[in-house]
């Protein structure tokens, strides 16, 4: 009676354990068949009608970002720049300038200056000063050329006053006449009555004009 108990119990654990493994091995089989399908159907899809070829390497292609900059389909605005006359030659210098101021002084009735020699030396050494210097120097080389120049100092002990006008950058004897008279403290030069003896050196637009009484 016992030995049949434990036979029987035994068949009855086999029979479980195939049956256990026979449905394991039916869905392993049956996930692997899904599997297959579906990678065949995914290879005739994709690949074949997008004419890719059997390879399972995958590329990242990554367009590259274009350095220059594209051309503007618009003309570019033209900027006309103003030359500047500063420092330019041009065709006339001393005696034209020399005349456009006596012109204007005598349209602002005052006396037309009377030229000094003496005068001439020092608006000569300024001139070539300043162009030199390539720029104005605020009078600073008038005010102590006497002290630089001892020979020279007796013409400034000659005038009881003496007066520099400095310019640059003017087109005409004209215009740089109109830079002095629109220019505060030097329109002087053209309405200062007082002023007797003068002489008046330029080159290169810049202009010296010296003055005494």
């Amino acid at each position: 009676m016992g030995i049949k108990f434990n036979l029987r119990k035994t068949a009855d654990i086999l029979a479980k354990t195939l049956l256990l493994s026979a449905t394991l091995v039916f869905m392993v089989f049956f996930i692997s068949l899904i599997y297959f399908l579906g990678y065949l159907n995914g290879y005739t899809s994709e690949g074949e009608s997008e004419g890719v070829t059997n390879s399972s390497t995958s590329y990242l292609v990554i367009t590259p970002v274009p350095t220059e900059v594209p051309a503007a389909t618009s003309k570019p605005k033209v900027v006309t720049e103003k030359k500047s006359t500063y420092g330019m030659s041009v065709d006339w210098g001393g005696p034209q300038l020399w005349e456009a101021v006596n012109k204007r002084r005598t349209e602002f009735g005052v006396n037309p200056l009377r030229l000094r020699e003496e005068i001439c030396t020092l608006a000569s050494i300024r001139l070539n000063e300043l162009l030199t210097l390539g720029k104005l120097d605020a009078h600073q080389g008038f005010t102590n050329l006497a002290e630089r120049r001892p020979d020279l100092k007796w013409i400034f002990d000659e005038f009881a006053v003496m007066a520099e006008f400095l310019a640059v950058g003017g087109k005409t004897p004209q215009e740089t006449v109109g830079l002095w008279e629109n220019t505060l403290g030097h329109k002087q030069l053209l309405t200062g009555g007082e002023y007797v003896w003068g002489c008046i050196y330029s080159q290169s637009t810049f202009a010296v004009a010296i003055t005494a009484y």
